[in-house]
C-alpha cells in the first residue's frame, strides 16, 4: 500500500472498454491508487502516460506493454483480458505476491490447474461476472433450487446487446450451475439448451436456457421456477456496466491480507 494507506492497483487490457471502466473507478476510488496500466506488445499506447493517451491530461500513471514492469510494486491487478494473457499474469501476480482479480472468461482445460497452481502463493478472486447484484442472485437461486427440488422446473433466462457472440451468457451458466448444485446434480447432464420443433413434454429435472439478443441492451437474467400452480422468479437488471468495475475493486480491496488461495465473489460478499 503507499503511504496513505491506498491499495496500489495495476489493471490489465487498459486501452479495452472494460480497462478504460476500471481505470475510471479506480481513479475515482479513495481507497486505490492506479499504479500502473498494461497494454498488449506494440499498442500505440505503449510507454505513454495514461491520461494522455485515453485524450486527458497526463495523470502520471505509465502505460507499460511489458506486465513484469506494470505488476512491480503492486498490490492488486485487475485482469478482463483473454485466458492465455490472465494465466501468464497469475503466475506474475503469485511471484509479487499481489491480488489477482480475474474477470476474464473462456477458461478450459488445464488452464485451471495452472490458475490453482498461481493460488498456492497469492490470492485470486475469479468470477464470470463481478456485478455484486449477480453474484448474491447466484446465492440465492442455489438455496431456492436446494429448497424446491426437481419438482419445480428451472428455466434460465437472459437477453443481451445484439452484439453479443456466444450463447448462453456466462452469467447464465453461472447461474444454471447454481440451480443444478443445489438439488445435487451436475449441470452437464441436465441443461438443456436449444428447443425447435416437435420436442416433446418437457424432460424431468432439466434446466433449460434461453439467449434473447437486441438493440444494446446491457444484460437481464431471470431464473423461473415453475411448480404446480406456483412460479418464484428471481431477476437481475444490468443498466451501466461500471457495476463489474466496481465489484472488481471491491475484490481487489477484500482480498488485502487474505491467505493465498482460489476465491469467489460469494467470499467477497461473505457468502461462504
Amino acid at each position: 500500500m503507499d503511504e496513505n494507506g491506498a491499495v496500489r492497483v495495476a489493471i490489465m487490457g487498459a486501452s479495452g472498454r472494460m480497462g478504460r471502466m476500471l481505470v475510471r473507478d479506480v481513479e475515482e476510488s479513495a481507497e486505490a491508487q492506479l499504479v500502473a496500466a498494461v497494454v498488449r506488445p506494440g499498442h500505440d499506447w505503449a510507454g505513454k502516460d495514461l491520461g494522455e493517451a485515453m485524450g486527458g491530461a497526463a495523470t502520471g500513471v505509465p502505460v507499460w506493454d511489458d506486465p513484469v514492469e506494470a505488476i512491480r510494486g503492486a498490490d492488486a491487478i485487475l485482469d478482463f483480458t483473454t485466458p492465455a494473457v490472465s494465466i501468464e499474469t497469475a503466475a506474475l501476480a503469485a511471484q509479487a505476491r499481489a491480488v489477482h482479480v480475474i474477470g476474464t472468461t473462456g477458461f478450459h482445460g488445464d488452464d485451471f490447474a495452472k490458475l490453482s497452481a498461481a493460488a498456492r502463493h497469492a490470492v485470486i478472486v475469479r468470477a464470470g461476472n463481478m456485478s455484486l447484484g449477480v453474484n448474491l442472485l447466484v446465492e440465492i437461486t442455489r438455496q431456492v433450487s436446494a429448497a424446491l427440488g426437481t419438482d419445480f422446473d428451472v428455466e434460465i433466462v437472459e437477453t443481451h446487446h445484439n452484439r453479443k457472440v456466444d450463447a448462453p451468457s456466462g452469467t447464465a451458466l453461472m447461474l444454471g450451475e447454481a440451480a443444478a448444485h443445489g438439488r445435487g446434480q451436475e449441470l452437464d447432464t441436465v441443461a438443456d439448451r436449444g428447443r425447435d420443433g416437435i420436442t416433446g413434454p418437457r424432460d424431468y429435472g432439466k434446466i433449460g436456457f434461453h439467449a434473447v439478443r437486441g438493440g444494446d441492451i446491457v444484460g437481464e437474467h431471470d431464473v423461473i421456477f415453475a411448480g404446480p400452480g406456483e412460479r418464484v422468479v428471481l431477476r437481475h437488471i444490468a443498466s451501466d456496466r461500471m457495476i463489474f468495475a466496481r465489484g472488481a475493486l471491491r475484490a481487489a480491496l477484500w482480498g488485502q491480507g487474505k491467505p493465498p488461495g482460489e476465491y469467489t465473489m460469494a467470499s467477497v460478499l461473505g457468502l461462504r
